[in-house]
Formats: structure tokens, sequence, C-alpha cells
């Protein structure tokens, strides 16, 4: 298990979910299948757009904060450094 933050976008520059997890693949196949209810549910925010490893859970618990106080537009430029084209990551990290 490796502690990690997550965004979640439901288009390209569309709507955003900052989450975090210590099982990155089984939480974004559960937020995929719609397993888990609200938002990401409601707003069909299903394409694994970035994500950072962390060291330990309370590491990743603030960084996800830190992230989810960041105006748009840099949270939209975090994700375009590593992913410019909005590919959903989730195929290259199974």
């Amino acid at each position: 298990m490796q502690p990690c933050v997550y965004i979640l976008a439901s288009k390209r520059n569309g709507t955003l979910y900052i989450g975090v997890t210590s099982d990155l693949i089984k939480r974004v196949w559960q937020h995929k299948n719609d397993l888990v209810e609200g938002f990401t549910k409601k707003y069909k925010v299903h394409d694994l757009v970035w994500y950072e490893l962390v060291d330990d859970m309370a590491s990743a618990i603030l960084r996800e904060k830190q992230i989810k106080e960041w105006k748009r537009q840099w949270k939209l430029e975090l994700i375009e450094k590593l992913n410019p084209y909005w590919k959903d990551l989730y195929p290259s990290i199974i």
C-alpha cells in the first residue's frame, strides 16, 4: 500500500475531484464503477489525470488539503505538467 494524492477529471478542463488513498488502483476502480456515492458519481468524474505518491498517509492528507485550497488555474497547471493531453492514467497504473 502506497499513500497518494490523486486528481480525477470529468474531461479536459472539466470538473475536478481531489482525493487521497493508500490503494490508488482500487480507489480509482471504485470511482470508475460508481461504487463511491457522492461527488464523483453525481458529476461523472472518472478519469485519473494526476497523482503523486507520498511517504505516509499524514503527508498525503496534508498535500490533499493544500491542493484543494489552490486556485483552479494552479490545479490545471499541476495536471498539465505531468499529463498535458489529459490522458486517463488508470490503464498505466494497473
